[in-house]
């Protein structure tokens, strides 16, 4: 590789920063992401998720049964610059039914926003997805949201996710006030007081006038039961509060705290400037040739998403691809890992929700949209030069079944389409019986809304109507060195044997009672909750 071109690439990643946001439904994860792309340029006015109707949609919510609802139910990228910095936005389903979307997403992200409602604080869905940001050693930044509403006192939420999530915490701004008296914050980096001014319902970035620590006018701005407090909660940082560590904020052991309200603007702006300072830049990633630098010379990348359906006049099929390493260029032909097929990357998009543009280049820390003609599935390794495969991406043990039946034999070849590509991206898992008479699809997944989705989509995207015919079992796992030893281990009662897309046996069963029943009987058998990751396994 050139000098010119190494230069190229280390330049391209010191300015790359790429993040997902997790959440509980309801914190206002949408309402955030809606806000970094107003200050970032990359959207002219926000929407709110309940909107009124002369608002527009949301951005990052561009599937119809998300803007019915007002929820996040899919994963997106959103790609913006802001202040010399590309950034990509890995969008998550708020929904705790799409926690494995999620995971995916985060399998991409070299850093994640924890976002916290300032009156719940840490709630069940947040605590989940912290302990997968855990088990990658993501950098977690933290934002205390809707300080515009009345909330529990900031040195309490600290204490909460300190003593809860393990995590040393450094607050790098500072509430004055809550609720209807939320005045603004206290930016510790900078020692200077942002009070702001509302924006009309928060659609317009907002105007705050900054005011140093020491200035007299403070105490005539702010009123002085708040001023007392707001000063008197300093010192208590200061005195007890742990020291800014960026090595521990890099190795996921220290949160920094951001408190502010999406929905009024309030804090969002200073919380973009301290990220991108903060964050991580694009890390080495472990493959079968070892750790690759994000600067190794030659292009790779690795999908964690696919997408049907996002052009609804296309009918198109999108995979998601991180680049890892090196520089992708349109028209490149690459090797696919999998299949060792060589595969021609002719269409590149940026993504940014549902539109999208043609792109020419991407580096490492880059999201890009592949068309998919079939070809990936996720987890799934691209690369030029050497041979070599990134960690893959696992599917983990479904709750509920369901078959999946076609009422309109006449719809017959478009329910397989509908199937076969929602089972691709990852919408549901799929299965199906061993007993050959028994032809329809079996759907397995996390919650009943996974149901929902696809039986929605497949309505509206394929224009097929279906019945779901629920199952008894809310427990399954895939047995280890395949067909084989489940013949060895013989008769296995209270149990139904399907088999994944992969042709694998999985093992659907009644409860967990009936599992260590199984475990008891059968002791060399060997079962996983979490899917042997490949076809070739």
């Amino acid at each position: 590789m050139s000098a010119e071109l190494l230069n190229e690439i280390e330049e391209a990643v010191r300015t790359r920063r790429n993040f997902a946001i997790i959440s509980h439904p309801d914190a206002g994860k949408t309402t955030l992401t809606e806000k970094l792309l107003l200050y970032g340029g990359a959207i002219h006015e926000a929407g709110a998720v309940k909107a009124r109707r002369e608002q527009r949609k949301v951005t990052s919510d561009w599937m119809e049964m998300e803007q019915q609802r007002g929820i996040s139910i899919t994963s997106t990228v959103l790609q913006f610059l802001y202040d010399g910095y590309q950034i990509n936005l890995l969008d998550t389903p708020g929904h705790q039914d799409f926690s494995e979307d999620t995971y995916r997403t985060l399998a991409a992200a070299d850093n994640a926003v924890m976002l916290v409602d300032a009156a719940k604080g840490l709630e069940t869905q947040t605590r989940k997805l912290f302990e997968v940001c855990k088990l990658r050693s993501l950098p977690i930044f933290t934002f205390v949201n809707k300080l515009d509403r009345p909330g529990r006192e900031p040195l309490e939420l600290i204490d909460e996710i300190e003593q809860e999530l393990g995590l040393s915490t450094y607050a790098v701004n500072w509430p004055i006030g809550m609720g209807d008296r939320f005045q603004g914050v206290y930016d510790r980096r900078e020692g200077q007081v942002h009070l702001f001014e509302r924006a009309a319902h928060g659609t317009k970035a907002a105007t705050d006038t900054i005011y140093q620590l020491d200035d007299p006018i403070l105490e005539e701005l702010i009123e002085p039961e708040l001023y007392d407090q707001f000063r008197e909660e300093l010192e208590i940082l200061d005195e007890i509060g742990a020291e800014f560590d960026m090595e521990a904020i890099h190795a996921g052991q220290q949160t920094p705290i951001f408190f502010g309200s999406a929905m009024t603007n309030f804090g969002v702006e200073l919380f973009l400037t301290s990220f991108l300072d903060y964050a991580l830049k694009p890390e080495p990633r472990n493959s079968t040739l070892g750790e690759l630098e994000p600067t190794y010379p030659e292009f790779t990348g690795f999908v964690f998403k696919l997408q049907a359906n996002m052009d609804p006049k296309h009918r198109d099929r999108v995979a998601f691809v991180r680049v890892c390493t090196g520089k992708f260029e349109k028209d490149m032909t690459v090797s696919h890992a999998r299949t060792g097929k060589t595969v021609r990357l002719s269409r590149p998009q940026k993504l940014f929700a549902q539109g999208r543009e043609s792109l020419e280049e991407a580096y490492a820390g880059d999201v890009i949209g592949l068309n998919n003609p079939g070809v990936f599935a996720i987890g799934d390794t691209i690369y030029k030069g050497k041979k070599l495969e990134y960690e893959g991406i696992p599917c983990f043990s479904p709750e509920l079944f369901a078959y999946l039946k076609n009422p309109n034999p006449s719809k017959f070849k478009q329910f397989q389409k509908g199937i076969k590509e929602l089972q691709e991206e990852g919408a549901v898992q799929i299965m199906y019986s061993t007993d050959e008479f028994k032809r329809e699809p079996i759907l397995a997944a996390v919650g009943q809304l996974q149901f929902e989705v696809v039986q929605h989509r497949l309505q509206n995207e394929y224009g097929v109507e279906s019945r779901l015919e629920p199952m008894g079992y809310s427990v399954a796992r895939w047995v280890l060195n395949g067909w084989e030893a489940l013949d060895k281990a013989g008769k296995i009662f209270n149990t139904m044997v399907v088999k994944d897309v992969w042709e694998r046996p999985v093992l659907l069963l009644k409860n967990e009672w009936n599992l260590n029943q199984i475990r008891g009987d059968h002791p060399h058998l060997e079962l996983s909750a979490i899917a042997p990751i490949g076809s070739s396994k």
